[in-house]
């Protein structure tokens, strides 16, 4: 039987960069130079219609150019074989001796309780991955809540503990009042100037 890989997403290709097949990159890793050496070898996430699904990019060349990652692949040649990537999101497998900070696989995440204000008010039940950030699918009470994976709104994940805090904007779980019901109760009770 084989063994599970772990993998860890890195980067998402935004857009071609010149003739010869580079690629604009949007990195999700702090150690690009690193991630992206060269023989270092992506698996893509396209969709399945994409000429490169179930296909794996090799780096040729990774250099930062006018403050932009830019990254070369074997066999992606010409701007048109670049085009056909745009929007490719990379992942790599971890090394299994590799520990990064805060950095958890979807399996760890799922079937945490999510807890605010010390109060259980959800459970993980997957997680999104988009290109702008991760988002936490959380089941609440009647609805699933998607929830920014971010560190302004999940301060703290603790795996051993199996729970994750957040500190969500209004409204993310609960109904806001809507500007009729705030006017009744200004006009019943006085308003806030007063």
């Amino acid at each position: 039987m084989a063994q599970e890989r772990n993998q860890l997403r890195v980067g998402r290709l935004l857009k071609a960069h010149g003739l010869k097949g580079g690629l604009k990159l949007e990195l999700y890793t702090d150690d690009p130079a690193r991630r992206f050496v060269r023989g270092a070898e992506f698996t893509l996430q396209v969709p399945e219609a994409s000429v490169w699904h179930g296909k794996t990019l090799t780096v040729r060349e990774y250099r930062v150019m006018n403050g932009s990652s830019v990254v070369f692949f074997d066999d992606v040649e010409d701007r048109d074989a670049a085009e056909s990537l745009v929007r490719a999101i990379l992942w790599i497998d971890q090394d299994p001796d590799e520990v990064e900070d805060d950095a958890w696989y979807d399996h760890q995440l799922a079937g945490l309780d999510v807890v605010r204000d010390d109060q259980v008010i959800g459970r993980v039940v997957r997680i999104e991955h988009m290109p702008a950030q991760d988002l936490l699918i959380v089941k609440a009470a009647d609805r699933e809540v998607m929830v920014p994976f971010v560190k302004a709104i999940v301060p703290t994940v603790d795996v051993a503990a199996g729970r994750i805090v957040v500190t969500p904007p209004p409204g993310l779980f609960e109904e806001l009042p809507t500007a009729d019901a705030a006017a009744e109760t200004n006009a019943d009770g006085g308003s806030a100037a007063e």
